[in-house]
């Protein structure tokens, strides 16, 4: 009987640490550079990743550890116009999930990007590149 007791025991322990570690939010995974940079052709169009050269979008160089919305030599910011958070691998991944939902609820403006990168791997990889950009 409490062999019994001890194996229903330690089998819920070891069901509920496995359900545990399924349900608890990931870590953000690193993503592949060279991946990240294919899938960074999508944001050419509107945005260079060479410092203070500007197109629809500002530059992306550098962006890594700044605040939002302080590019320097840019001036037209819309959603990210006082800004109050600096980017990190969240804050990317949020805004680069649906940037207008995240500007949105983040300062009450519309943001002017409106390319959502869907898939989480995707946007991990685009984060990785992006922190390569000085």
């Amino acid at each position: 009987m409490k062999f019994t007791r001890h194996l229903a025991s330690t089998l819920g322990a070891a069901v509920l640490a496995a359900a545990t570690l399924g349900a608890a939010p990931t870590a953000h995974a690193a993503g592949d550079v060279a991946k990240g940079e294919k899938v960074f052709k999508k944001c050419k169009a509107c945005h260079d990743t060479t410092a203070g050269k500007h197109k629809t979008g500002p530059s992306l160089a550098g962006i890594f550890g700044r605040q939002a919305g302080t590019a320097e030599g840019f001036k037209r910011y819309r959603g990210l116009k006082d800004a109050d958070w600096t980017w990190d691998e969240a804050t990317l991944d949020d805004y680069l999930a649906d940037p207008k939902k995240f500007t949105k609820t983040k300062t009450g403006k519309n943001a002017a990007m409106v390319l959502k990168l869907k898939k989480e791997k995707d946007r991990a990889d685009v984060i990785a590149y992006l922190k390569t950009l000085k």
